[in-house]
């Protein structure tokens, strides 16, 4: 591709570069560098691709786009490298979103089961859809791995064009704060954004809850239509001076467009009358707990904003399935309950174990851990969400990551102060799990917390393989 086609759009001009020169390809890390190719210097949060600059040039780079000047030959000067990025990977890849509807979600809890469910509806009524995401990428009903919420620009963009390739007319994404943030969706436009929630996670990144306010309603700023929870108090801020059209739901208020009445709770899911627009549907979904009933609303009334009749959204909402590590049933084919799901911060853990306590008969055993290096403001929290919600306590690990577990331990201990909750304390993730289904009593609920999806922990020695399922089973099979 020749340098002035890669540099469409962007608004900058190649300077003292020849614009007509063909570029091998482009780059963001140095260690990638191609002869002939662009190196594009990011001020990352914990490195400086400036500081590489000089060594990309050496390995064949022959243009250098940084936001200073460095004394290089065949430097493009910008103000915003995160932004330039973004926009030379959709020009380097054609532009695929331009011939996708994206359909984006934002928010702290349940981006993945709203994204999944969209998904699996949108398939329903005839789409080939695509979906990017935190538990898996797919192209149809390939999957592909993921490595983070919102891949980096370049990996996105690739995975655009795969999905235009294979036929694809939609993709369905989770839009992470960070992604905002970093500009890794930049030059993408979306048919629909959803607004689920907001609460306390990333303040390690953000510092406030206004800035990350501010970082999830920047997905508004590139939406045709915002879809919003207006049960969520940071709603209001949210969709104060958007330019895109607007439509609400809610479980709660009859002021929203679409509103969920009637709500049944079952052991196996919920139910519910979805309500707007003059009609009327009856919803059952196979997931448990009112953060379902938020969740379809959510699914639900993207899947109108973009056309779908109401009678194929009820149907296809109903027919929609659940999503690994999120109120997952473990099969024990015992007598008691095992449940994995992927709560790791404070309204996460809320949320689910309320759910649980209303649906278990015995009592509700909650096993959960804090990540490290990360917001450590929210380790007693979600000790204290978890006391108040929960017969037993098992405190372990999470991804302790490069702190000493037994430090994220007694910050979460905190939060137990004053209550008469008992609990047991075991380091060990895998030994701790053993423990909660050796003791095990008829008709509880044994909650596995924090991991859901995962089957790794991060440790600070490295990364090690932990797929829950396989320790309980192992666990049942030892106990026979």
């Amino acid at each position: 591709m020749k340098l002035q086609d890669l540099l469409q759009g962007t608004g900058i001009v190649a300077q003292t570069v020849d614009g007509s020169m063909e570029i091998s390809g482009i780059t963001c890390d140095s260690r990638r560098v191609e002869k002939g190719g662009v190196f594009v210097c990011i001020d990352g949060t914990a490195v400086d691709g400036h500081r590489f600059a000089a060594g990309a040039q050496e390995a064949g780079a022959a243009v250098i786009v940084t936001q200073r000047d460095l004394g290089l030959r065949a430097q493009l000067i910008v103000e915003d490298t995160r932004l330039v990025w973004a926009q030379l990977c959709a020009n380097w890849f054609g532009n695929p979103s331009k011939k996708l509807r994206l359909i984006g979600v934002t928010g702290t809890n349940g981006k993945t089961t709203t994204t999944s469910l969209i998904k699996s509806m949108l398939e329903y009524d005839g789409h080939k859809v695509g979906l990017i995401g935190t538990v898996q990428n797919m192209i149809g009903d390939r999957v592909l791995p993921s490595g983070h919420t919102t891949p980096d620009s370049y990996d996105m963009q690739s995975m655009f064009h795969l999905m235009v390739a294979e036929g694809c007319d939609f993709c369905v994404m989770e839009t992470s704060s960070h992604a905002l943030d970093q500009q890794r969706v930049a030059g993408c436009e979306f048919e629909v954004g959803v607004f689920t929630n907001l609460t306390q996670d990333h303040l390690d990144y953000h510092g406030t809850m206004e800035n990350y306010m501010a970082a999830k309603k920047k997905l508004f700023s590139i939406s045709r239509t915002g879809i919003f929870n207006i049960d969520d108090g940071w709603s209001a801020a949210m969709m104060e001076g958007l330019p895109c059209e607007t439509a609400t739901f809610s479980a709660k208020s009859d002021t929203a467009d679409y509103v969920a009445r009637n709500i049944r709770y079952r052991a196996d899911g919920v139910s519910f009358e979805l309500v707007g627009t003059g009609q009327i549907g009856r919803v059952r979904l196979s997931i448990p707990g009112q953060f379902s009933v938020y969740n379809g609303l959510a699914a639900a009334t993207a899947c109108l904003a973009i056309g779908m009749p109401f009678e194929r959204v009820v149907e296809s909402l109903s027919a929609a399935s659940g999503v690994k590590g999120r109120a997952e049933v473990v099969p024990t084919g015992r007598n008691f309950t095992v449940v994995i799901d992927y709560a790791h911060t404070p309204d996460g853990l809320e949320n689910i174990c309320r759910t649980l306590k209303e649906c278990c008969g015995g009592r509700l055993v909650t096993l959960f851990g804090c990540g490290g290096d990360r917001d450590k403001t929210k380790r007693p929290k979600m000790g204290a969400v978890a006391a108040s919600l929960s017969d037993y306590l098992v405190v372990t690990s999470d991804n302790p990551r490069s702190e000493e577990p037994r430090a994220i331990i007694e910050d979460i201990l905190v939060g137990l102060d004053g209550s008469k909750t008992p609990y047991t304390v075991i380091e060990n993730r895998i030994e701790a799990i053993r423990w909660a289904i050796a003791n095990a009593q008829e008709g509880d609920t044994v909650l596995l917390a924090g991991k859901g999806h995962e089957t790794y922990q991060i440790l600070a020695s490295g990364t090690i393989h932990l797929d829950e399922r396989e320790v309980v089973a192992q666990a049942l099979a030892d106990a026979e």
